[in-house]
């Protein structure tokens, strides 16, 4: 499976022979992994397969939102105008960028923004600051990296400490014209916040490919209308969580969690 659906405990109850469940992707907040290991299920998922994938869609918004592709594109093929003086954009050299999460995806993330000469500073909990010095990086708390970064770019679990680590409060301490990219889960931004924050012209933008209602209603089976305050905001640009949407990364992962059901399976090379 990927990031969805969820699997809570009665899913887990009427799943009466279930060995494992293979997540072809990084978050398992979506599984009830603690009810799973209650019941000798396994859970595995595929880290740092979809981390070249994920972190050249984050450089890929960080340039879009610079240089205003995404309206210039609509503006020559809707309105049929040819305008370059309305979209004056801004480079990437030269800027900060703030990694919040500094584990593969944002080593990653790190070392293509060093290609187009940005400064990198990251946090992590979990590293010590010789791990940042030897990524070129410089390591800080959230507070100091959201105060200094004109990028930030979040790819942290959504967990009951992250959940809304991106407000009012904290918006307020960034930059002018500071942007945000949320390539991780929803929730981690407050989006009623950020959007009251976009209307403001407090930051300069909003680049996310999650959303904190993405599974509304009938989620991927259904035909619900999905709809957000946000969509009003020209500095505001979404994709549909497609960052490990790539066939390459598709292929390593398959190769990963495959792995790991023969694994579990006691299957040899000959039986697969």
């Amino acid at each position: 499976m990927r990031v969805d659906p969820k699997i809570d405990k009665e899913i887990l109850d009427a799943a009466k022979n279930l060995k494992m469940i293979g997540v072809c992707a990084v978050g398992t907040n979506h599984i009830d992994v603690d009810y799973a290991k209650e019941k000798g299920i396994q859970v595995f998922n595929a880290p740092g397969m979809n981390a070249n994938a994920v972190a050249e869609l984050t450089i890929t918004k960080m340039l879009e939102i610079s240089r205003n592709t995404i309206p210039a594109n609509y503006d020559v093929k809707v309105n049929h105008n040819w305008d370059k003086y309305k979209f004056v954009g801004r480079e990437l050299r030269g800027k900060t960028l703030g990694i919040m999460g500094f584990g593969r995806i944002g080593r990653r993330v790190g070392e293509l923004g060093k290609a187009f000469k940005m400064n990198i500073v990251a946090y992590d909990p979990y590293l010590k600051p010789e791990q940042f010095d030897a990524e070129g990086a410089k390591g800080m708390s959230v507070d100091e990296l959201i105060r200094v970064s004109d990028f930030i770019s979040i790819h942290v679990p959504l967990t009951p400490e992250t959940k809304n680590m991106f407000n009012k409060k904290s918006i307020a301490t960034m930059k002018d014209g500071a942007v945000v990219l949320n390539m991780s889960r929803g929730g981690i931004v407050n989006e009623a916040d950020m959007y009251e924050a976009l209307k403001e012209g407090r930051i300069g933008g909003y680049a996310s490919d999650v959303m904190e209602n993405e599974l509304a209603g009938s989620g991927l089976t259904g035909n619900d209308e999905f709809a957000s305050p946000l969509f009003e905001c020209e500095n505001f640009i979404i994709t549909p969580h497609l960052g490990a949407q790539s066939v390459d990364a598709s292929r390593d992962i398959g190769i990963y969690i495959t792995g790991k059901v023969k694994d579990i399976l006691g299957l040899n090379k000959e039986q697969v």
